[in-house]
């Protein structure tokens, strides 16, 4: 088979429940970050754990904490991740506030929570990121972070939890954003896939994908590639895309006690400096148009020039948005730089078992 070949592969994680003890009459540290004038919940089981990390008061009318969080959530049932505080249908902002206020005691419109990327609805997230704010300082993350993710719902987690430097921002100190589009190219769909690849029973060409993929690369005007949204963050049609793959990927299959090695997914990687509304769905579609041999790859660049977005109806609608995952986002490194006198980054807590509670039979 064609191309590059990857092994893909899955985690689970351990549930447990978290107790947070704060101690506001530590000293103030020397971690200190500024406020920022732009702004941009629920239960359930949750990882969690026991401890306390405690908190130190800060100049609230001057400066707070800045805090960044690395959160990966399965966008099945969610509207999207929003910028307005929407309960009905959940968005993944209004519920991660929820969370998060109740963790720190902070109003949810002093946190001033502010995520990179807006996801669609249906899109799934492994790499999304969003700071917010404290007027205090925590001596360590390790509790909050089980805590935080104690009382998110088993299907969002907050992956990092770490300080963050003034000039960090979630959005605009962002270099690149990389997309994952997973297709299951078989005739019958493998039903553990079915929430995070699309299903194509047409045999794709992907050589003929690579080849029109490379016409994406570079900076160009993707008017022709972009919905219209009332609420566009990113006005400027010109993006620079600055690699997309087409990967055929390995998939573990178990059965009869027997374990083989399947070639049916598709993995589609586009890195870019930034993307328009559903355009990388957009992208998607039109390649899987080509994959299936109804038209040339040499389209690619003609529907770009059109800068038309009707053009690119005429041949594709959009990909559905739950083969769509937002991976990771690149920053400048000298605004991941933990700033002194700031706790380390928590990446979760293993728990261990000291004696067994249960009988031996």
């Amino acid at each position: 088979m064609e191309g590059n070949r990857e092994m893909s592969y899955g985690a689970l994680g351990g549930l447990a429940s978290i107790s947070l003890n704060l101690n506001i009459n530590s000293s103030l540290s020397s971690c200190v970050c500024f406020w920022h004038s732009m702004s941009d919940g629920g239960g359930g089981n949750g990882d969690g754990g026991g401890g306390g990390d405690s908190i130190h008061l800060g100049k609230i009318s001057e400066s707070g904490y800045k805090w960044r969080l690395v959160i990966a959530y399965d966008g099945t049932r969610y509207s999207d991740w929003c910028w307005q505080y929407q309960q009905t249908p959940p968005t993944i902002q209004c519920i991660v506030e929820k969370a998060l206020t109740r963790v720190t005691k902070v109003e949810r419109e002093d946190l001033h929570l502010v995520g990179a990327s807006r996801t669609d609805t249906g899109v799934h997230a492994w790499g999304q990121v969003a700071h917010f704010l404290t007027p205090f300082n925590y001596d360590g993350l390790e509790s909050i972070h089980a805590a935080l993710n104690g009382l998110l719902p088993p299907d969002i987690r907050v992956r990092e939890f770490s300080p963050a430097s003034p000039e960090f921002h979630a959005r605009f100190s962002a270099k690149s954003k990389i997309y994952h589009y997973k297709i299951y190219n078989d005739a019958v769909m493998d039903p553990f896939l079915r929430h995070n690849a699309y299903h194509s029973v047409y045999k794709l060409n992907t050589l003929a994908m690579r080849e029109a993929a490379k016409h994406y690369i570079g900076k160009h005007d993707f008017s022709a590639f972009a919905n219209a949204s009332h609420n566009d963050r990113s006005p400027n049609p010109v993006k620079n895309v600055f690699r997309f793959d087409v990967i055929e990927m390995m998939v573990l299959v178990l059965m009869v006690n027997s374990l083989f090695a399947q070639g049916a997914l598709l993995q589609l990687e586009v890195e870019g400096s930034g993307f328009l509304y559903r355009q990388v769905r957009n992208m998607v579609a039109l390649l899987l148009q080509i994959g299936r041999e109804a038209i040339p790859p040499d389209i690619v660049p003609r529907i770009l020039a059109t800068q038309d977005r009707k053009e690119l109806a005429k041949y594709a609608l959009s990909a559905p948005p739950h083969g769509l995952c937002l991976m990771s986002i690149k920053y400048n490194e000298e605004h991941l730089q933990i700033p002194s006198g700031c706790p380390k980054t928590s990446h979760g807590r293993h728990h261990s078992v000291r004696k067994c509670k249960l009988p031996f039979y």
